[in-house]
């Protein structure tokens, strides 16, 4: 893929497929890349932010990270800080440096999750994925969210990031109807992410699928005050 300072790599939420960033990359229209998922079940968050930084290949990057993709980003930004030339969270978990997903999450859940993802594994069942994450999508991207969703490996959300001294820009949008990250948890990560760009959009915890075009939008405005900023 091209690699001029206008590439973009999405890093997308727990059991995601890469096409749901599909019409968003069509209506932004430059080099961009979307984190695979590490070929073993057993991957540490360091394994998938090296899989992300191998997929979108040499240069510098924007990073777009949803959900659990704050995360794998912010081991991204321990690991080739000098390449990254912004993070802009979309519903996305940051964790604080050293922290990690579970940890990030508020009480009891913290407690309860690794028990949990113990129990029960990292597939939610059914039911849960419709009312909570396809919240908001048509039936069509619905159905397929739920049949493609792919279990995560449980170090994912076990992991503790690295400790990083990143200060490039930042952003965060927060999506208003989501009933996987409440409107105020978001906000909070928003704050830990740092900056002061920040926009809300009207959504479920799927913005790319449910307002793709709007989504799109928002991630060109924040390259463009990334651009304006490095002037």
């Amino acid at each position: 893929m091209s690699t001029t300072s206008e590439s973009i790599l999405f890093i997308s939420g727990a059991g995601l497929r890469a096409w749901v960033w599909d019409d968003v990359r069509a209506d932004l229209d430059v080099p961009s890349a979307v984190a695979p998922r590490p070929a073993t079940g057993s991957a540490s968050v360091r394994d998938h932010a090296e899989a992300a930084i191998a997929a979108v290949g040499p240069g510098s990057f924007t990073v777009v990270a949803h959900s659990i993709g704050g995360v794998v980003a912010s081991e991204i930004l321990g690991l080739v800080p000098e390449r990254v030339r912004g993070v802009l969270g979309l519903s996305a978990v940051i964790p604080r440096p050293g922290g990690s997903f579970v940890s990030a999450m508020p009480r009891p859940n913290r407690w309860v999750l690794p028990l949990l993802l113990r129990l029960s594994g990292t597939r939610p069942p059914e039911s849960v994925l419709r009312r909570g994450l396809g919240d908001g999508l048509d039936e069509e991207p619905l159905d397929r969210v739920v049949s493609e969703f792919t279990p995560e490996s449980r170090q994912l959300y076990l992991d503790r990031v690295a400790g990083h001294r990143w200060t490039g820009r930042t952003g965060y949008v927060v999506t208003s109807q989501d009933r996987e990250l409440p409107r105020a948890l978001q906000q909070r990560f928003a704050q830990q992410l740092g900056g002061d760009w920040c926009e809300e959009l009207a959504t479920g915890h799927l913005p790319m699928l449910q307002q793709p075009h709007e989504t799109a939008a928002a991630i060109r405005r924040f390259v463009a005050a990334t651009a304006v900023e490095r002037l």
